[in-house]
């Protein structure tokens, strides 16, 4: 899998329901808090 793919698609969820936060989350890890990436929306305005 391709973590830039995920990267883009969490990108465009937060635009489309105008949130500033999101969590992306990666199951295939030994421990799950290695594998969550907090996600901020930055506008450029």
């Amino acid at each position: 899998m391709n973590a830039d793919i995920h990267m883009t698609q969490i990108l465009t969820y937060l635009k489309l329901s105008e949130c500033k936060l999101g969590l992306l989350a990666n199951f295939n890890v030994i421990h799950l808090k290695n594998g969550i990436k907090r996600v901020i929306l930055q506008s450029f305005e």
